[in-house]
């Protein structure tokens, strides 16, 4: 996965992390879960804080 794999991060982190509340999450956490999820192969300064919002939104869609 890379970061423009934004859907498919949002449901790796909503298995991964089923009880917290994406809502909730800080973008420096939310950049070390992907970061550290399996598969994950993006480069860590291709990140930026409109991927983590899309990522955070969908993920909270997912939870949903």
């Amino acid at each position: 996965m890379q970061w423009t794999d934004v859907q498919d991060i949002a449901i790796e982190l909503y298995e991964a992390y089923p009880d917290v509340d994406p809502a909730t999450v800080r973008f420096t956490d939310l950049r070390d879960w992907v970061l550290a999820l399996p598969g994950f192969e993006g480069d860590p300064e291709r990140c930026g804080e409109k991927i983590l919002e899309a990522i955070q939104q969908l993920w909270i869609d997912e939870a949903a």
